[in-house]
């Protein structure tokens, strides 16, 4: 059973690294990972690591940072639940080569950072230690870019932080429900449960149905490597078990309760064939409503936000900046400083 005390954490994991043997890699993938990806070579190369204690923890936040021009404003590209700093890489390029600074962390749970089992993950810790780490960097104030869980962890980090926020980008986020009111509450371990589970073939099979479409390529498959990996990998046990308790956090802490406490220009790009619904094949008894339709949602959104856009990418799905690349990149040209539409 998980040693709940267990803490990925420091400079290196605390829990040694184990040789690979033919029981931990699945016969069709030799992939395996352990908890904060040591052996996963990220696209940008080196990261690097904020130190800091929280919750009686020794813990590290893995980060890229790229400089912009003096003059210009610093993005903050935060990831979604099924990804990590890797998947922005494009986009991150795009944004430095027209000067913008770029600041993009793995989350505390995530990617290359700590990993703790025994941790009280929340949306505001999250946006706390994000906060603590611009303030490292002397960032003072920031264009805030959310995808997908990231959305709700860019809109809490919003809501705390609004001096630092000078401008909210939705990208395809989930927490425009607020997903309690349609669905069954569900305790960690029915996610520790189901993270088990996966397999190689069932994480690729997921991800091809629900975010491309049944569309697949090899682009596409890479972004799977870090999860088959690590469902792979000598601290399998340790990585479903906080992912788990990182699922909990998406169910019990919305956001879309607070929407119309926002007050800084607001964005969201959705993805219109994006059906992302979490809880929606444990949906309460009695309760019709649809899940994750965000050809409708924006709509609603735009409505409850104050200062609101919706610029709405038909027919792309949960992850526009992989999917519909110069789509997505046409939509941030309408809503950065300086550029045309702006």
């Amino acid at each position: 059973m998980l040693a709940m005390a267990m803490l990925i954490g420091g400079c290196a994991s605390s829990v040694a690294m184990a040789e690979m043997s033919d029981a931990q890699v699945a016969p069709d993938n030799a992939l395996s990972f352990d908890a904060r990806l040591s052996d996963y070579d990220y696209a940008f190369g080196d990261v690097s690591f904020h130190a800091f204690d929280s919750q009686g923890l020794s813990l590290e936040m893995a980060y890229v940072y790229l400089p912009g021009e003096a003059d210009m404003p610093v993005v903050t590209l935060l990831h979604g639940k099924n990804f990590n700093i890797d998947y922005w890489k494009s986009t991150a390029d795009y944004l430095q080569a027209q000067g913008y600074g770029v600041l993009i962390p793995d989350q505390i749970g995530f990617g290359k950072s700590s990993r703790p089992t025994d941790y009280q993950y929340s949306f505001a810790a999250l946006a706390s230690h994000t906060h603590e780490l611009m303030a490292s960097l002397g960032i003072e104030r920031s264009i805030v870019l959310g995808h997908s869980m990231g959305g709700m962890l860019a809109s809490r980090f919003a809501l705390m932080y609004p001096d630092m926020t000078s401008q909210l980008i939705l990208l395809n986020p989930i927490g425009l429900e607020n997903y309690l009111q349609y669905a069954e509450y569900k305790d960690t371990d029915f996610f520790f449960a189901s993270e088990l589970a996966k397999t190689a073939e069932g994480i690729k099979a997921y991800q091809q149905k629900n975010y491309y479409d049944g569309a697949w390529n090899e682009d596409y498959a890479a972004l799977t490597d870090h999860l088959v990996g690590q469902a792979q990998g000598p601290d399998a046990e340790a990585v479903a078990w906080v992912n788990a308790k990182t699922y909990d956090m998406i169910f019990t802490q919305p956001v879309v309760t607070e929407f119309d406490d926002l007050t800084m220009p607001t964005a969201l790009v959705l993805g219109t064939r994006d059906r992302t619904g979490p809880g929606r094949n444990w949906k309460r008894k009695g309760v019709t409503y649809e899940l994750g339709r965000y050809d409708r949602l924006g709509k609603e959104m735009v409505a409850l936000i104050p200062d609101a856009r919706l610029i709405e990418i038909e027919g792309v799905g949960h992850l526009p900046h992989i999917e519909a690349f110069d789509r997505f990149t046409a939509a941030l040209d309408q809503l950065l400083p300086g550029a045309d539409g702006s």
